[in-house]
C-alpha cells in the first residue's frame, strides 16, 4: 500500500474541499494518485447524488457578478438542501468563483458544461455533493448585456442585476440602488406596456372579487368599505377612459356644490387619484411605475431620469426557494 503523506492529503482537500479522512480514503483507495483519488472522490458524489435527487436545493447561496467592462452581468444561485450548509465558508467561496465562471457563459447549459478546475461545473456540483452529503444544484442562471450593468446582492439570498442604456456621471450609484430596489420590490416587469393582456385582464377579476368580498364583512362590521377600482393597471386605461373619468370627477363637484371656477385646482388632484388607484398592479409588479424605496416622493422612472439621458434596458432577479 501506498504511503500517503499528510501533504498530500492537504492538497488534495484544497483541491476538491472534501474532509481530511475522506482525502485519506480516497488517497489509500487510489494508491497515492492524485487525479484517481479525484475521481474516486467525484464517483462517491454521484453515488450520493442519485440518493438524493429527489431533494429540495430550496437553500443556497444567491451571487451577481458583473464583468472588469461593466457591460456583462449575472446572476446565479447554487442551491443547497439547509441553511446550515449555505452559510459555509467554503459553499459561499465556492458560490462566488461560479459567479466568476458564468461571466463567461450565456446560458446554464453552456456553463454546466464549462472546465472548472479540470472538471465540468456539472461535474463539480456532484463532486461537492459527495464531500458535502447535500445536492448541489444551480437553481437558477440569467445574464443581463448592456452599455453599463450594475448588480447587488441582498445577504446572499437574492441577487439583482440591471442594465442601461448608458453610462453616465454617477452610474455606479444609479445601478447600485436601481439594482437594490430590484431586490427588495420583487419587480416582474420593466413596464406596465411588457405585461400581457389575458394576465392582466384574469388579475382584474380576481382582485376586484376579492375586495368585493371583503367590503361585505366591512359592511357586517359597520366599516368604511374599500374603492373598488376599474381598472389594475395602465395597460387599461385608454383616453377614453381618461375623458369618462374627468367627466365623473367634474359630475361629482357639481353635486357637491363646488363653484365651475375652482374646478381647475381640484381637477388634478382627482385625476391623480383615479390613476393611483387604478393602477395598483403596476405599482408591484412594474419596475418603473414602483414608489422609489430611497423617496416615496417619485417612483423610479422619475428617479432614473434625474440622471439625464439614460434609461433601463432590462433586469433579472434571483432568489433562494
Amino acid at each position: 500500500m501506498a504511503k500517503i503523506t499528510a501533504a498530500e492529503v492537504n492538497k488534495l482537500r484544497k483541491s476538491t474541499g472534501a474532509g481530511m479522512m475522506d482525502c485519506k480514503k480516497a488517497l489509500v483507495e487510489a494508491e497515492g494518485d492524485f487525479d484517481k483519488a479525484i475521481e474516486v472522490l467525484r464517483k462517491k458524489g454521484q453515488k450520493v447524488a442519485a440518493k438524493r435527487a429527489d431533494r429540495e436545493s430550496s437553500e443556497g447561496a444567491a451571487v451577481a457578478k458583473v464583468n472588469a467592462e461593466e457591460n456583462k452581468g449575472v446572476a446565479i444561485v447554487l442551491g443547497c438542501e439547509t441553511d446550515f450548509v449555505g452559510k459555509n465558508e467554503n459553499f459561499l467561496q465556492l458560490a462566488s468563483e461560479l459567479g466568476e465562471l458564468a461571466l463567461n457563459y450565456e446560458t446554464k447549459e453552456e456553463f454546466l458544461a464549462a472546465d472548472f478546475n479540470g472538471m465540468s461545473v456539472a461535474d463539480k456540483l456532484v463532486e461537492q455533493t459527495g464531500v458535502i452529503g447535500e445536492k448541489l444544484d444551480i437553481n437558477a442562471f440569467e445574464v443581463v448585456k448592456a452599455p453599463f450593468v450594475a448588480s447587488y446582492v441582498h445577504i446572499n439570498k437574492i441577487a439583482a442585476v440591471v442594465g442601461f442604456s448608458a453610462k453616465v456621471d454617477n452610474a455606479e450609484t444609479l445601478g447600485k440602488d436601481v439594482a437594490m430596489q430590484i431586490a427588495s420590490m420583487g419587480a416582474t416587469a420593466l413596464s406596465y406596456k411588457d405585461l400581457d393582456p389575458a394576465f392582466v385582464a384574469s388579475e382584474t377579476e380576481a382582485r376586484i372579487a376579492e375586495i368585493e368580498k371583503g367590503n361585505i364583512e366591512l359592511e357586517r362590521l359597520g366599516k368604511t368599505k374599500k374603492n373598488v377600482p376599474q381598472f389594475i393597471s395602465m395597460s387599461q386605461i385608454t383616453p377614453e377612459v381618461m375623458t369618462k373619468a374627468e367627466e365623473d370627477a367634474k359630475a361629482e363637484l357639481k353635486a357637491e356644490g363646488k363653484p365651475e371656477k375652482i374646478w381647475d385646482r381640484i381637477l388634478p388632484g382627482k385625476m391623480d387619484r383615479f390613476l393611483s388607484d387604478n393602477t395598483t398592479l403596476d405599482k408591484e409588479m412594474c419596475l418603473l411605475d414602483q414608489t422609489f424605496i430611497k423617496d416615496d416622493k417619485k417612483n423610479v422612472a422619475e428617479y432614473v431620469a434625474s440622471y439625464g439621458e439614460v434609461n433601463i434596458t432590462e433586469f433579472k432577479r434571483v432568489s433562494l426557494g
